[in-house]
This record gives structure tokens, C-alpha cells and sequence, in this order.
């Protein structure tokens, strides 16, 4: 049955559908149940004429979201769910290997998911498919992936760095190795100021995000292991290029003239607390559409940014927060769900009741119009926020924001360039084990290359051992498994 057919069906004039909706609370340790009726109870009565469905939401503790919602899936006690890539235990991958979540694909395209599909671009919904189809709905919030560096103002001033030439410096760089290099004038002016550590890693691996301009790095835990190659649009092994030794040279160079303290770095000294030091100048940081949120991360330091790659959608960053439909819904309780989410996401009404509660109680408006959860009790009962609830279009903005926050939010997700392999996910079960023995060696020699602490000269060397190791623990097996899937979704996306 086309998909116009089966939702004329389903939209009967005067029907209600109640849907059951499970949420993680992060902000408030308890839940407090009375107040999370009254807000349900104000939702329900604004949505039901409008739509034709009534929610019952049960928030969960964070702690014990996962285990009581996965139980209320088996149960078929939910019917639309929050869930993230991230999560181990009920995560977007997990959802799909256990066949647990609704195909949406047909739905969207239907006059009950015309709202909803039509709330952002086509290319976070691609970023979020699996296999082409759609099984889960983002949120709407920063979805691409980009990085630069941002350098602590007032270090750069003590260095007497002219950050707008450093800036055009790195701009004009051809390719990541000189990018990196073009910092290279401003680290040794702050080692000989005295800044402790002139560069922080926080004892992070970073090729992977450094050279985001040539590689999709679709598996994330597999960072420098795997990826897309632009140029030839197919998968390849990223540590036998030029580019992986170009990156660990610099790495290790930097380290013998002093700008990255590799034993700090891998004894966990040095943390992302760190950056709340004065005790560096310059720290990869993923790029937002509001940079200035660093400040506050970061002791209420002001800092420059130097962008070091575009942003990209792909398809493990529109994921970082979304709903999904348990796949036990029969179609008119999905199609009610997809009508609940296309209000939530671009009604304000609904964005903030679902977000901040009850006006007056659980927060108030400022004289400037901005959402207040600082008077006494607001706040206490009811309190979630917009990343993990609502798009940023749909929620009146909170004290402290900037008012142009919508702005930079679309500006920064329309600059995006979709990567050629997104929407592609790599399913590694059939090589599991060979798989996670290869992460196992990723930690053993991809830190202690990516960090700084092999000299250049021995660079290729430990490469070579390192690839050594991996052949030895499957690696092959792994990456020829994600060369015949990608080539095989090529086929059929192309």
C-alpha cells in the first residue's frame, strides 16, 4: 500500500492515539511524577485537537534509562523513544542490529511526516539513515563535525602572536600537515614565554579529526583505522599513507622542541581541565556554531579560533541525539508518533513545555524574553534541555544565550559538505573478534605515534610494526569486510 494511502487511513478525523514516550533525565537526579503530569496533561491538551494523539511520557533517571528502556521495548510498553549513537546499551546501532526500531523511510514522505521531514535539511536526515532507509529522527542542533584550534587570548597576547596573520596562515596552508605547521611560529613563541604546555592533546588521538578534509572516518572507534578516501571514494587503510607519517613526524617533532609533553600526556596528567590553566596556548576543539561556549568550558578564558578543517556531515553526526519508534508499533501508533515529533520539533508551545515545564513554576521569562530556571523551586522539579528534547528552532532561548542563537545554528549546519560516504555504517559483527584486537592495538601504538612520542626518524619504523601487529590480529579480514559493504552500498546509493 503507498504510503499516502496507508496515512489516509490512519488520520481519522476525531480518533485519538495515545502514544507511550520514555525520556532520560539528566538534569534532575528524581523525576518528581506530579509535576511531569501537569506538564503531560498541559502537552495533551494543546496537541489532541491539533493532531489527533495524547502522549503518556515517563521520564527515567539517566543512570537507569537504558536498562528500563530496552525492558519497556521488549514489553512493548513504549512506543517512541530518545536514544544517541553514543549509548552503548541502547544505541542507534544496537536498536538496528536487534531489529528493534520502525522503518520510518515511508512515513516521512507522507502528509503525517510532512512537518516533521520539512523541520531540517535533507542532509541530516541522509546522515541519520541506515542502509538508505530511515529508522530514527534526529534532533535538531549542531550536525556536522568540523574542528580548529583555539588558542587562549591571553597567552597569545603575552607571545605577541598576531592571530589574523596566523589565521591567513593556516587558510592558505595547502593540506592538514601544513596547517599544522603554519601554528608551528606561535607554539615555540609561547614555550619561550614560559607556557608550560604550548600545545594540550588531553591524550587524545587527533590525526583522525585533523585530516577530516580528505578521509570519512566512518567507524569512530576505530578513529585512524578506517576510512573513506575522497579522492578515491572507497575505503582504504589510512596508516599506510604518506599523510599518517607526514602527521605522526610533526607530532614527534613537536615534542622534541618542547610543544607537547608526551609524558603528561600519556601518564593522564594533562586533561581537558587543563584548558582552565594558563598553562597552554593551543588545544584541538570541535567546532560549534557557537564557539564562545569554549569560554565558559574553560574558566571563563577568552580564546581565539582557528579553523583547521570544513564541516561535514556524515553519518555518525546528526545522531548524537534523536527518536526512534519501537518496531512492535503497529502503523497507525507510528504514525501518530511521527505527527507527535513534527509538533515537538517545530511548535513552541510544545518545545518548551516538553523542555522547561510550566511557566511560573518550573521557569519564568526575563524582562528580555529569555527562559530563567534560577528563582527559588524553578527548575528543581522539571528540568531538561534543548539538546536532548527539541530542535533549537522549537524552544523560546534561555538567559545567556546569544539571541541569534537560531542564526548561528543554521548557518553552521548549512555550511556543512556532505561526505560522499555518508550515510554509510560499517557492521562489523561477522569480524568481531579480529575487530576488537585491532582496537586493543590501536591504544598500544596508534597513541604513542599520534602523541608525539616517537621521534621522526622512527616514524616509519614503528608504522611498520605497527601494521605488523595489526595483520597479525585480523586487521585485513576487518577492512575487507568494509570495502565489499561500502562498495555494495555504493550500488545501491549511487
Amino acid at each position: 500500500m503507498a504510503a499516502d494511502e496507508t496515512t489516509a487511513d490512519l488520520n481519522t478525523p476525531g480518533e485519538n492515539v495515545q502514544i507511550n514516550v520514555y525520556r532520560a533525565a539528566y538534569n534532575v537526579a528524581e523525576p518528581d511524577a506530579d509535576e511531569e503530569q501537569k506538564i503531560q496533561d498541559a502537552i495533551n491538551a494543546y496537541i489532541e485537537p491539533k493532531i489527533g494523539v495524547t502522549v503518556n511520557i515517563t521520564d527515567i533517571n539517566n543512570a537507569e534509562y537504558a536498562d528500563k528502556a530496552n525492558l519497556a521495548m521488549a514489553n512493548k510498553e513504549v512506543d517512541l523513544l530518545w536514544t544517541a549513537s553514543w549509548w552503548g546499551t541502547i544505541g542507534t546501532d544496537l536498536l538496528i542490529q536487534n531489529n528493534a526500531v520502525y522503518d520510518i523511510s515511508d512515513l516521512l514522505q507522507s502528509k503525517d511526516g510532512k512537518t516533521l521531514y520539512e523541520s531540517m535539511p535533507d542532509w541530516f536526515w541522509k546522515a541519520a539513515q541506515y542502509n538508505d532507509r530511515d529508522y530514527f529522527i534526529p534532533i535538531y542542533k549542531e550536525g556536522a563535525e568540523g574542528y580548529e584550534m583555539k588558542m587562549l587570548k591571553s597567552n597569545v597576547e603575552a607571545a605577541n602572536i598576531d592571530i589574523e596573520q596566523l589565521t591567513s596562515n593556516v587558510a592558505a596552508a595547502d593540506g592538514p600537515t601544513e596547517k599544522l605547521k603554519a601554528f608551528e611560529p606561535a607554539l615555540k613563541a609561547a614555550l619561550d614565554t614560559g607556557v608550560k604546555y604550548p600545545f594540550v592533546m588531553a591524550g587524545n588521538m587527533q590525526f583522525y579529526r585533523i585530516y577530516l578534509d580528505k578521509y570519512d572516518f566512518f567507524d569512530q572507534p576505530m578513529m585512524s583505522l578506517l576510512a573513506v578516501d575522497f579522492d578515491k571514494n572507497e575505503v582504504v587503510n589510512p596508516i599506510e599513507t604518506q599523510d599518517y607519517a607526514d602527521y605522526c613526524k610533526v607530532m614527534g617533532d613537536w615534542a622534541q622542541k618542547g610543544y607537547i609533553n608526551v609524558d603528561d600526556e600519556l601518564a593522564g596528567v594533562i586533561t581537558a581541565a587543563s584548558t582552565q590553566t594558563q598553562d597552554w596556548i593551543a588545544n584541538l576543539w570541535t567546532a560549534v556554531p557557537n564557539d564562545k561556549e569554549s569560554w565558559g568550558r574553560d574558566g571563563n578564558q577568552e580564546e581565539y579560533f582557528v579553523p583547521i578543517t570544513k564541516n561535514w556531515g556524515s553519518s555518525h553526526t546528526t545522531l548524537g541525539s534523536c527518536f526512534a519508534i519501537n518496531a512492535a508499533c503497529d502503523d497507525k501508533t507510528a504514525a501518530a508518533c511521527i505527527r507527535f515529533l513534527g509538533l515537538l520539533l517545530t511548535d513552541k508551545t510544545v518545545g518548551n513545555l516538553y523542555t522547561y515545564g510550566i511557566e511560573g513554576t518550573d521557569y519564568h521569562i526575563d524582562e528580555n524574553g529569555f527562559v530563567d530556571r534560577t528563582g527559588e523551586g524553578e527548575g528543581k522539579l522539571y528540568n531538561h534541555s534543548p539538546w536532548e528534547s527539541t530542535s533549537v528552532k522549537a524552544v523560546t532561548l534561555e538567559a545567556g544565550e546569544p539571541a541569534d542563537k537560531v542564526e548561528l545554528y543554521d548557518a553552521f549546519n548549512n555550511s556543512a559538505v556532505s561526505s560522499p560516504a555518508n550515510g554509510f555504517r560499517f557492521d562489523h559483527t561477522s569480524v568481531d573478534a579480529q575487530y576488537t584486537a585491532c582496537l586493543n592495538l590501536l591504544n598500544e601504538y596508534g597513541k604513542s605515534l599520534e602523541l608525539g612520542a616517537i621521534v621522526p626518524g622512527d616514524v616509519d619504523a614503528q608504522i611498520a610494526d605497527y601494521q605488523k601487529a595489526l595483520d597479525t590480529a585480523g586487521y585485513q579480514d576487518v577492512l575487507a569486510e568494509a570495502q565489499k559493504q561500502y562498495e555494495e552500498w555504493k550500488g545501491v546509493s549511487r
